[in-house]
């Protein structure tokens, strides 16, 4: 009886082993087909992220407009170099043109890893300012009318004595496109308003998909600051959309996100050159500062013009500097 009772045993314990032994079995091949099609996707994934920044991605012969930069440029993949960055939105549709486009929207972006600050300066559309490229004075958005990307690069680097490292643009028309692929943004109005039947509270926090937020974003002549209160839901927009595009929901969307970007966006930034950034300089991207360059509107031969004042530029200017350690 004791020998059977042993045999049992042992009969039993062999049966635990085996089934200890397939589940183990089991699970290990559902972890190497989960880690299989992880690496898979990670894989595509990266693929399409490439193939989409090589679909973007157009150079720009800009003028170098400072001395300090003209032997040393920009290197971002060790995380120590500030940047600049010229974001321009480019409305083609807006009103009826059929034009070029012009930059109804102008922002430089600087980015400094040794504070952990990046600024952004908005640049009122009708800032009157020398047109590089074209020996004469006129509104800062007809730049990229006259001469696409390198005029508004090289006359924004004028303007401010500064390098523009990088440049972004948008086609605004097309913005909404990228507002859905994303799956809508939510977005505060400073101001109450109506356009093109959407109504706007102010303080009231609004969830909005791509054509209401171009409309939103576009409205200047109702806004008691004019441009200036425009620029400001345009920052918003953008903003809103970059979050969106960070949250882990978009990644079920990335190829949409992905598919809009490479039709409506360029830039001369490499896929190499955003991959260091968002590895390099993620720290500095938390602690953001706005600033408004400001002037006056003045009538002058019978069209409406920014002036900037002087001082007005100098302080600008000397805050760029700073922040790209050009002093």
């Amino acid at each position: 009886m004791e020998d059977r009772s042993r045999t049992k045993r042992r009969s039993h314990k062999r049966k635990k082993k085996s089934v200890g032994r397939i589940v183990f079995f089991i699970f290990s091949i559902i972890f190497m087909f989960l880690t299989t099609i992880g690496s898979y996707f990670v894989w595509q994934a990266y693929r399409d992220v490439r193939t989409t920044t090589d679909e973007m991605y157009e150079e720009v012969e800009a003028q170098e407009q400072h001395s300090s930069r003209q032997d040393r440029p920009v290197v971002v993949d060790d995380g120590e170099d500030p940047f600049s960055v010229l974001i321009m939105g480019v409305d083609t549709g807006e009103y009826g043109r059929i034009e070029t486009g012009r930059t109804d929207t102008m922002m430089v972006l600087t980015v400094n890893p040794n504070t952990n600050q990046t600024s952004i300066v908005s640049i009122p559309r009708d800032t009157y300012t020398e047109i590089i490229g074209r020996g004469e004075k006129d509104k800062i958005n007809h730049a990229y009318a006259f001469g696409g990307t390198a005029m508004a690069v090289n006359t924004v680097q004028n303007l401010f004595d500064i390098p523009i490292d990088y440049y972004v643009s948008v086609n605004m028309e097309s913005m909404q496109q990228i507002v859905d692929a994303v799956g809508g943004i939510t977005v505060v109005p400073p101001i109450t308003f109506s356009q093109a039947g959407y109504q706007f509270n102010e303080g009231q926090p609004v969830s909005m998909g791509g054509a209401q937020a171009l409309e939103y974003s576009r409205m200047r002549y109702n806004d008691p600051d004019g441009d200036y209160g425009r620029q400001h839901r345009q920052r918003q927009v953008i903003e809103g959309t970059m979050s969106s595009i960070a949250s882990f929901d978009s990644l079920r969307n990335y190829r949409s996100i992905l598919e809009s970007l490479s039709t409506n966006m360029k830039t001369n930034m490499s896929f190499d050159d955003m991959f260091d950034m968002f590895n390099n300089y993620r720290g500095s991207v938390s602690n953001v500062e706005q600033l408004q360059l400001s002037g006056h509107g003045q009538m002058q031969n019978g069209v409406y013009y920014e002036m900037i004042p002087d001082e007005e530029l100098t302080r600008v200017r000397e805050h760029l500097n700073g922040e790209l350690e050009l002093n």
